[in-house]
């Protein structure tokens, strides 16, 4: 297992993110039985160099000197199983570990999401190069790992291309959106290319520093990079009736404990999910009866059968909230009588079917 956490983090509470970690394990194992998931495909290049390592695995990737695109995509996509860390492990930047043969990797999205990145490609090195035979941790595994993140980020040849020698920070700050890294990333690259002196560099990072790049990314990226294989698995298990309480339910955690592992990803999804509930809500007046409205019928809301059907539904909205009936089968007389009404009132109705359920 390999640590990316600061020197002073305690070891109850690095004891406490291994354990994370196999909760983590544990949940992947239940969409392991269920899902098909990539095959673990992370080469082992313990001899190379970390520049060339990073070069062989970008080949290996196809980016050639493009930039990396989503980090968290690209590990899932070689069968590496990406988790956040929760918060309680704030001092823990990453951590990646082999199990059975197969890669996970542990992110903290507390951090800025170039940091993220790094993060990500850091935990990839240390895949790569240290594998699960060798020791990845310590001052040395650490180097070699930092080294293959920002030569996997910022290609040397791309850097080259770009940067002029002697840059100025604004034109760092610039130029960082290119390889979607940190200011202070790019300017230790460009000190490890030579295109800063050791007193060029020295100034960068107190400039940097003194504008808040040290601890934080100011003006960066917004969105951060999240699982993608995660997403989908909880939306087909939705689609079929399994909600994540269910799935939390069978593991022994709470929602919240399991979300914390999942980049929140079901409470987002959910979140969503009523926000498109509300654009298809009717505005009205409190107290009046609005006309029919054809809404989506979800698999989740009709006993869990995987069924997309057009309802019909009633609102009648009081204080200012309104809620809809969206019973398909057996619809209200006070329903289906405002539909024939409403029927009749148009002159070429789409449709005379009070529920069509398509396949």
């Amino acid at each position: 297992m390999s640590w990316r956490a600061r020197s002073k983090t305690s070891a109850r509470t690095l004891e406490a993110a291994r354990s994370a970690g196999t909760l983590g394990a544990l949940l992947y194992d239940w969409i392991d039985e269920r899902f098909r998931l990539p095959a673990a495909d992370i080469p082992s290049l313990s001899k190379p160099d970390p520049e060339t390592a990073a070069g062989m695995v970008r080949t290996r990737c196809d980016l050639r000197i493009a930039p990396a695109p989503n980090m968290v995509h690209l590990l899932e996509a070689h069968g590496v199983r990406v988790f956040s860390l929760a918060p309680d492990y704030a001092e823990v930047d990453a951590l990646a570990v082999w199990r059975n043969g197969t890669p996970f990797v542990f992110l903290n999205t507390l951090k800025s999401v170039e940091r993220g990145r790094f993060d990500a490609a850091h935990e990839l090195g240390h895949l790569v190069m240290h594998g699960s035979d060798k020791e990845c941790s310590g001052p040395e595994a650490e180097r070699q790992a930092n080294d293959f993140a920002s030569a996997f980020l910022m290609p040397a040849s791309s850097v080259l291309g770009h940067m002029p020698s002697g840059a100025h920070v604004d034109q760092i700050i610039q130029a960082k959106s290119i390889w979607k890294v940190s200011a202070m990333a790019l300017t230790y690259r460009m000190h490890d290319l030579g295109l800063l002196t050791d007193w060029q560099y020295r100034s960068a990072c107190t400039e940097l520093s003194k504008r808040g790049y040290r601890k934080d990314e100011p003006h960066g990226m917004k969105k951060r990079e999240t699982s993608q294989v995660l997403t989908k698995v909880f939306q087909g298990l939705r689609a079929n009736g399994v909600r994540p309480a269910a799935v939390a339910g069978e593991l022994g955690l709470t929602v919240d404990e399991m979300n914390k592992m999942l980049f929140g990803l079901t409470i987002t999804m959910v979140e969503r999910r009523r926000a498109d509930r509300a654009r298809t809500t009717a505005r009205a007046v409190p107290g009046e009866l609005t006309g029919p409205v054809l809404l989506p019928f979800r698999p989740d809301e009709h006993d869990g059968r995987p069924l997309w059907a057009a309802a019909v539904v009633s609102t009648w909205v009081e204080g200012g909230q309104a809620s809809a009936d969206t019973d398909c089968a057996l619809l209200r007389p006070s329903t289906w009588i405002w539909w024939l009404v409403a029927f009749w009132a148009r002159a070429k109705p789409r449709t005379n079917t009070f529920c069509r359920s398509m396949p």
